[in-house]
Parts: structure tokens; C-alpha cells; sequence
């Protein structure tokens, strides 16, 4: 039974490292939008893609932390 909760434990804190990356992953994904709208001067369309993008790099990082806290990892 201990070996069993010591794997656990791992496995617990090795998602946690996961969820940790993907939060990373998901400020790099938005800084090209945010440079992008930058060097656009703020057009509308530009800023309705930006706000669009970072709207999906978003979900793809609330997903899964939600997700994880749902399962009491966090």
C-alpha cells in the first residue's frame, strides 16, 4: 500500500509540473498576438483576431486547470 500512495504522489506532483508548463505555454502563445496587434496600430481587425487568439490560448490553458482541480490535483 505504500508503494501504491508513494506513486501517487508522484504521479500527483508530475501534473502538477505538467499544469505548471501549459500555463507557461500559454503566455508564450500570447505574446506573438499582443506584438501582432501592436504592430498592426490597433485595427479593428486586428484587435478582433488578437482578442479572438487569446480568447483560445485561454481555454487551452483554463481547460485543463479547471479540469485538474475538478479531480483535486490542485
Amino acid at each position: 500500500m505504500e508503494v501504491l500512495s508513494s506513486l501517487v504522489a508522484i504521479l500527483a506532483k508530475a501534473g502538477l509540473a505538467l499544469l505548471l508548463v501549459n500555463e507557461v505555454r500559454g503566455f508564450v502563445l500570447a505574446a506573438p498576438v499582443l506584438y501582432g496587434m501592436y504592430e498592426a496600430g490597433g485595427a479593428i481587425m486586428a484587435v478582433w483576431i488578437g482578442v479572438c487568439s487569446l480568447a483560445g490560448i485561454a481555454l487551452s490553458v483554463i481547460g485543463p486547470t479547471m479540469v485538474a482541480r475538478k479531480l483535486d490535483l490542485i
